[in-house]
This record gives C-alpha cells, sequence and structure tokens, in this order.
C-alpha cells in the first residue's frame, strides 16, 4: 500500500515539471514583470502618486499576471 502512495507521489511530481520551452516562456514572464514593477518604482519615486502609478503598472502587466497588481500583494 505504502508502495502505490510513493508511486502516485512521483508521477505526479513528474507530470508537474516544465519543458524547457515552458520553463523559457516562465523566465520571460518574469522578467517581464520585473521591468514593469521597476516602473511602477520609479514612477512613484518620482511622486506621481501611486493611483497614476497603479494605472501605469496594470497597464504594463496587461497580459503577463494575475490581478491589479501584477501579481505582487502589498502588505499595506
Amino acid at each position: 500500500m505504502l508502495f502505490l502512495f510513493v508511486a502516485a507521489l512521483l508521477s505526479t511530481a513528474a507530470l508537474a515539471q516544465h519543458s524547457a520551452q515552458e520553463t523559457q516562456e516562465d523566465v520571460k514572464r518574469h522578467r517581464a514583470m520585473a521591468v514593469a514593477h521597476e516602473g511602477a518604482a520609479k514612477c512613484l519615486e518620482a511622486g506621481k502618486g501611486e493611483k497614476v502609478c497603479m494605472q501605469e503598472l496594470a497597464v504594463a502587466c496587461k497580459g503577463l499576471a494575475l490581478g491589479k497588481y501584477c501579481g505582487m500583494r502589498h502588505a499595506h
């Protein structure tokens, strides 16, 4: 019985792994999100205000991540 459980876990882990192409697509998405977040940080540093900067972030992240904060939740 334990053998069946371990076999099921291992087969599930194998299915969850990405192909090389999927990994490269993930890398590109992460880099694009990083650029968008850096732009939002620079916008805030420039004093444009949170509302304006979050609108710009939403435009920059369209299609990249879920949610209005481009995949990043803030503690505040």
